[in-house]
């Protein structure tokens, strides 16, 4: 019999449980033990074979196994949880996994051994195991597919504290709990966190160490409950903001309250597949999301035939045809909770219709199903939601719906769309009480009724902000900054402006921000005023930003302070290139305009565009239109420090990941939070390289390293007796063959290659003058790659937000966001998104019904519909 075949298990007996890693929970002994065991194996034959094959039979006893049990699995990748395993029930899960995930055949226990006590001190067997709820099982619900209830905890949180995205892997915290009941800290339930896609697993993560004289099973709780994020910020929001952890598929709960689905009758039992009499439930929401979740899993509908304050009813929409499904829900006055009054069931009906949509899946349920998800990483896509969705409940959501569902968590999550204008009059008095010198400029237009004034109200316009440890930062940046805006993906429309700066070490910096209405002339001149006025008054500054003519009218105002020689502008070769790559299709003609661009002299530009002229005269004629000092790099005379990007996205998505998708209170409470993060970690890492004795950037190091290596096989001749002009004859390692000629001067800091003038640290030439000379190179590198000049960008740090019970009073109308800017209720959101050739779509690419998939008809046309006005919805 296919129940009786053996099969063999992995037992760790060493290591620890590391928790952090991308699949998810991990043991890190590498030696186990193979155990061949059988379905009708106990957990005594199993604790049996372990110490024998050990050699520590009477020594040591087994306290407990944690088993790494699969909770999800698709496209062939596991994510994995712990369970803990105490007795032969606890054992039966983990063969019933491995009947469940086929694509896992070999389960894998870490056995928790303690020494023997003596023999009036205890057992040789630890039988103590969970405490449950009267009536329920050890066994936690992996098997359950049907439980009626599913609504997690949901806190409003108040200010943020995120962990910046640096290295790209950041985990849960771990927080142990004793005693928790099955109900609450079990698996959880299948589906749950199917259809995400995760990436390789990743262990340089410090592990998650169970101490073997701890009581508390870990290994059988669920995710961690909420922590407060890092010390430079408030506690409330999630410190695993900034990565997608699909942990946050199991749900969060507190004590006392069952998670998933949460139903439970008068007994407390949880893991029902059918309703009962005196089923409760915490209030009508739940119950709804109950019925709605049941109905969804059933593959059934259901109309609604009462429903108040009081009272719900629904009845099966075949009700009176051959099936007698029921359900009548009660308000309980005294208690304030829900109860189930009367409930005929299970169906007797079959579905009548195959589609790939369910009317009670609405944005309510969807909502409560990806809660989780959203908290965990805000910036989650859409199509990921809709693929995880169609997973986990078997229908396929439309578009639009998912969208509405993760706003709706969103506002659960970090607070209400509309009321978080109104709460930005007072972060700006709270961030100036916590760190003054904190520049906020607020512009509110007003709000007009019958063509009077209300001057109660007034519409959010513009914010500008910056903090003092960003203005104290710029001063020890290189002397550019990238411009850039970025569109929120909210409720509401908008555009985020940031200025980005880069330290010695090619770190990247967020230095202001700004929410406006979109990128127009108007928007820009209120950013780069205050920009210019409060963070970079410095003269000769390099401003590089995309060809936006709004951009072009703010920089060129004759009172704005960015004409030359006050500051310089140039252009994002990625946007140029973007701008060609409409007019001149192919992969090939865009690399070689990028090649030119980045030519750091005259002669490998002329290469570079010579073979583009061949392509096509039509697109070196579309090039000669910009000024060469705007986008190419050998006539910048060296303003740009190697820098030809805006570098926009790469600080959207390793600082401001998620803040996009955030209320817009939330995102500006979310700049200090991240900010704060990135100085302490970056004023860190300078701090300890400073104090090894190192004197330039690691970023530097590298590149000279890498310029000596090639330095080697030159011939240097000097030019004159102050040892400052040289020609450097690049040769062969045999010295047959000569590869150019080059002139340098380290007086003027210049050579023919471009490099040293353009980067501002010697090249590979240069070098070899210096080692002909016997004088050190140290002194011809910019003072920006000091480690020193590296420290001072993050020496000033952020102070704890001040909590905001203690902010001061704003007395002032009441912010409100304009209308105008609300995005469209009706069909798909309109993306952002700017098209390019990347984007065309397939037009023989056949167009199908949103309900059934199928080709030929539309989803009002589908004949699938049939009989859908009998059912209904609340």
């Amino acid at each position: 019999m296919a129940s009786e075949e053996s099969f063999v298990v992995l037992v760790h007996h060493r290591g620890s449980v590391n928790r952090k890693t991308r699949s998810g929970v991990k043991f890190t002994d590498k030696n186990p033990l193979c155990i061949v065991v059988t379905s009708t194996t106990s957990y005594d034959d199993l604790v049996s074979a372990v110490l024998m094959k050990l050699g520590l039979d009477g020594a040591k006893r087994v306290k407990k196994f944690f088993y790494r049990i699969p909770v999800t699995v698709l496209q062939n990748t596991v994510k994995y949880d712990c369970f803990t395993i105490n007795n032969d029930e606890d054992l039966q899960v983990m063969f019933l996994c491995r009947r469940q995930f086929p694509e896992v055949r070999t389960p894998e226990l870490l056995a928790r051994l303690v020494d023997v006590v003596s023999s009036s001190g205890g057992s040789n067997r630890n039988t103590n195991t969970l405490a449950n709820p009267a009536g329920s099982s050890s066994r936690p619900a992996v098997a359950s597919s049907s439980i009626p209830v599913y609504e997690p905890v949901v806190q409003h949180v108040a200010s943020p504290s995120f962990a910046v995205d640096l290295n790209g892997t950041e985990g849960d915290e771990v927080v142990e709990r004793e005693n928790l009941p099955n109900a609450l800290v079990g698996v959880a339930p299948v589906g749950v966190g199917d259809g995400f896609l995760v990436d390789e697993e990743d262990d340089d993560v410090e592990p998650d160490m169970i101490d073997d004289d701890s009581a508390d099973d870990i290994g059988a709780t669920g995710p961690a409950l909420e922590v407060g994020g890092s010390s430079s910020g408030t506690q409330q929001y999630p410190p695993h903001f900034s990565s997608l952890d699909l942990d946050a598929m199991r749900h969060e709960g507190v004590l006392g309250h069952a998670v998933g689905f949460g139903a439970r009758d008068v007994e407390g039992t949880t893991g029902l597949t059918e309703f009962q009499v005196g089923q409760q439930f915490q209030d009508k929401d739940e119950a709804l999301l109950s019925v709605k979740t049941y109905s969804i899993r059933r593959g059934v509908q259901y109309k609604v035939v009462e429903s108040d304050h009081r009272r719900y009813v629904g009845k099966c929409s075949e009700f009176g045809n051959g099936c007698t499904w029921l359900i009548r829900l009660s308000l309980r006055k005294r208690k304030g909770i829900w109860e189930v009054k009367r409930y005929n069931g299970p169906h007797t009906c079959l579905a009548t219709s195959i589609s790939s949509d369910h009317r009670s899946l609405d944005y309510h349920v969807i909502s409560a199903f990806i809660m989780p998800m959203v908290r965990a990483d805000a910036s989650v896509s859409i199509k990921v939601l809709l693929n995880a969705t169609a997973a986990h409940f078997g229908f396929r959501p439309t578009y639009r719906r998912v969208w509405m569902a993760k706003q709706k968590s969103i506002a659960l999550i970090y607070g209400d769309w509309d009321e978080s204008y109104n709460d930005l009059p007072r972060w700006v008095l709270g961030v100036q009480m916590t760190m003054p010198g904190s520049v906020v400029v607020l512009k509110t237009s007003p709000v007009r009724v019958g063509g009077q004034v209300d001057e109660s109200q007034a519409y959010f316009h513009r914010l500008f902000w910056t903090f003092p440890p960003c203005i104290e930062a710029f001063r020890h940046c290189k002397p550019l900054v990238s411009i850039d805006g970025t569109h929120l993906y909210g409720k509401y429309g908008g555009t985020l402006l940031i200025a980005i700066a880069q330290d010695g070490n090619s770190n990247i910096l967020p230095v202001a921000f700004a929410l406006v209405e979109g990128e127009n002339a108007e928007s820009w001149t209120f950013f780069l005023s205050h920009l210019r006025q409060h963070v970079t008054p410095q003269p000769g500054l390099l401003v590089i930003s995309d060809r936006h003519n709004g951009i072009k009218a703010a920089l060129e105002a004759p009172d704005g302070g960015w004409l030359p020689p006050s500051a310089y502008r140039a252009f994002c070769i990625r946007h140029v290139a973007a701008n060609f790559a409409l007019t001149f299709k192919g992969k090939d003609a865009r690399r070689l305009l990028v090649n030119a661009a980045y030519a750091k002299t005259e002669v490998e530009f002329d290469y570079w565009f010579d073979i583009l002229r061949s392509e096509d005269p039509a697109m070196c004629e579309w090039a000669n239109r910009i000024d060469y000092s705007l986008w190419t790099q050998h006539r910048d005379e060296g303003r740009r420090f190697g820098h030809m990007t805006t570098n926009i996205s790469e600080c959207v998505n390793s600082i401001l990941k998620g803040v996009r998708n955030l209320p817009v209170a939330s995102l500006v409470k979310a700049t200090y939070g991240r900010l704060a993060e990135l100085f302490v970690r970056k004023g860190r890492e300078a701090e300890a390289q400073m104090g090894t004795g190192q004197q330039f950037s690691q970023h530097l190091v590298k590149c000279i390293e890498a310029n000596m290596k090639t330095a080697r096989c030159f011939t240097v001749t000097l030019y004159d007796r102050d040892n400052s002009e040289f020609t450097v004859a690049e040769t062969t390692p045999t010295g047959s063959f000569s590869l150019g000629t080059y002139r340098v001067s380290l007086a003027s800091r210049t050579c023919d290659c471009g490099y040293f003038q353009a980067l501002h640290f010697p090249c590979q030439h240069a070098l070899a003058c210096c080692a002909y000379s016997r004088v050190t190179w140290t002194s011809y590198v910019h003072s920006v790659y000091q480690i020193s000049s590296v420290f001072s960008v993050y020496r000033m740090g952020f102070t704890p937000p001040i909590p905001e019970g203690f902010w001061p009073p704003y007395d002032g109308p009441t912010v409100i966001p304009d209308p105008d800017k609300r995005r469209a209720r009706e069909g798909r959101p309109r993306s952002t998104r700017i098209r390019t050739n990347m984007d065309e779509a397939d037009l023989n690419r056949p167009k199908r019904c949103g309900l059934c998939r199928q080709p030929g008809h539309t989803r009002r046309s589908c004949p699938q519909v049939g009989g859908s006005s009998q059912t209904g919805h609340h």
